[in-house]
This record gives C-alpha cells, sequence and structure tokens, in this order.
C-alpha cells in the first residue's frame, strides 16, 4: 500500500484545495481521496482550515454605517420641512420666499447626491474587502508552499542520511531478461533493519492501475514479502521506505495484482541484485 502519510504531508493536499496543480495532479488526488478515507478527511479539514481564516481576517463595512447615513438624511429633511413653514407664516416679511417646487426639486438632487456618495462608499468598502481576501488566499498559498519545501527539504535529508550512515549497504538491482533496461538502487541496514528504496533510481516498465511492483527480500534462497510499491513520476525524490529485515542475502521485484501476492511471480520479476 502506498505511504499515505508521506503523501498527506507531500503539500499536494494544500494545493488540491487552493487549485494550484495540473489536471493530472488532481485527478491523481481525487483517486487517492477516493481510496484513502484518511486523505479524503485530509482534504476536508484543509478546506474548513481555510473558511476559518478568511472569516476570522475578514473586514466587513461597519453594521451602523447605513442607518447613520440614513438617519441624517432624515433629520435634514425634516428641518428643511419646518423651515418652509415657518417662512410661510412671516406675511410681513419682505424677503420672497422660494417656491416649494424648487425646494423640493433641491433637496431631492440633494438627496439623490447623498445616496450616490454612500453607494460609491459601499463600493469601495465591497473592493477593499476582496483585495484583503484576496491576500489572504495569497497568504495561504504561501504558507502551502511553505509546507511543500519543508517537506522536499525533509525527504532530501532524509535521503543524504541515508548515505551518510555507514551502516547502511547499498545495492544496485538489476533488469531480468524481461526488462533488461530496468534498474533501481536500494540500502539496507542491518542494524536498524531498516530498507530504503532510492525513489528517483527506480526504473521500471508502467504497468496497468490493476497492477503494483513488489519487494522480496531473498532470505536464505527463499523470498520473503517487503511491501508493495508503484512506479514512482519522473519529478518524485526522496526515498521510500519498505518493511524491516533482519537478514538478506539479495532483493528482487517482480510485478503483482494490487495488493501484492504471498509467493512472487517468477516470470514477472523485472529487477534483482544479491551482496
Amino acid at each position: 500500500m502506498e505511504n499515505v502519510k508521506e503523501y498527506i504531508e507531500s503539500g499536494i493536499l494544500e494545493l488540491y484545495v487552493l487549485g494550484d496543480i495540473s489536471a493530472t495532479e488532481k485527478a491523481q488526488v481525487e483517486e487517492m481521496a477516493a481510496k484513502y478515507p484518511e486523505i479524503s478527511a485530509e482534504i476536508i479539514e484543509i478546506e474548513r482550515s481555510i473558511e476559518f481564516y478568511a472569516e476570522e481576517h475578514a473586514v466587513e463595512p461597519s453594521e451602523n454605517l447605513r442607518a447613520k447615513v440614513l438617519n441624517s438624511l432624515l433629520v435634514n429633511l425634516g428641518d428643511d420641512n419646518t423651515f418652509l413653514k415657518a417662512k410661510t407664516h412671516q406675511d410681513d416679511d419682505n424677503v420672497r420666499s422660494l417656491s416649494a417646487a424648487r425646494v423640493t426639486s433641491f433637496y431631492k438632487y440633494s438627496f439623490a447626491a447623498c445616496l450616490t456618495l454612500l453607494l460609491i462608499s459601499i463600493y469601495g468598502l465591497v473592493n477593499l474587502y476582496s483585495k484583503l481576501q484576496e491576500s489572504n488566499t495569497q497568504l495561504s498559498a504561501l504558507q502551502t508552499d511553505k509546507v511543500r519545501i519543508a517537506n522536499q527539504v525533509s525527504l532530501r535529508d532524509n535521503e543524504l542520511q541515508v548515505y551518510r550512515d555507514t551502516a547502511f549497504k547499498v545495492l544496485k538491482l538489476k533488469g531480468t531478461a524481461k526488462a533488461p533496461a530496468a534498474a533501481m538502487v536500494l540500502a539496507w541496514n542491518s542494524i536498524s533493519k531498516k530498507v530504503m528504496v532510492a525513489v528517483a533510481s527506480v526504473k521500471l516498465p508502467q504497468h496497468d492501475e490493476k497492477h503494483q511492483y513488489q519487494l522480496w527480500a531473498l532470505v536464505n534462497g527463499k523470498p520473503v514479502d517487503m511491501g508493495v510499491f508503484d512506479q514512482p513520476k519522473a519529478d518524485t525524490v526522496g526515498v521510500k521506505e519498505m518493511k524491516a529485515i533482519a537478514s538478506a542475502q539479495g532483493f528482487a521485484v517482480t510485478l503483482e495484482p494490487n495488493g501484492g501476492s504471498i509467493n512472487p511471480s517468477m516470470d514477472q520479476m523485472v529487477v534483482i541484485g544479491t551482496f
């Protein structure tokens, strides 16, 4: 089975949620999510985290803004009506009163102007809010990139650690008559019993979705199951840890049905190597 924990920590799920992956990678993520419930659950958790982050840092217009503007307009209109009534009763005043029609038109235009300014202000606030949302999305993308780079560095460090540790024996597996061009490199530590496959070194024939490659340890002439793996992508880096074993005289790889077999299919052997 695939190393689900390693796949989750690779950063590909965060990029999937943000839509920053190719169509091929998207299809792969969806296939993995359908196959492994823990990956599907991780995707849901990432989506919730991003939504929570956006809501937590959202900037919305003040709820009192609309009420304040409308109340101000109503107060002004009320004061104007009082002023007109007072002027009507001043018969002995030599100052000519403005006609009600002209005053009404003036305040109608004033109200329209205020309403226009209000709409412009709301538009500005909405635009600012959108820009803040965009900034939050970019920040999330940067954080995702940071996680992805950190995972890649960690994988590189694990790979280098294998070659630094003198307890590891490096073995080159060569192609068989079935696959002469096939090859891969693994390292085995007889003390810690760890078996690590150098992912970048795996050069095996492509297979269909119903099959996987299975690693076997050769122990006193008998094959011992070391786990299954798939042909890695060209840009995959790092090492893949297989099952542990204390003693082995060599290793081989065969093509088996998904999930592996109890016994190896000898006619499907693609690489083999001995110490």
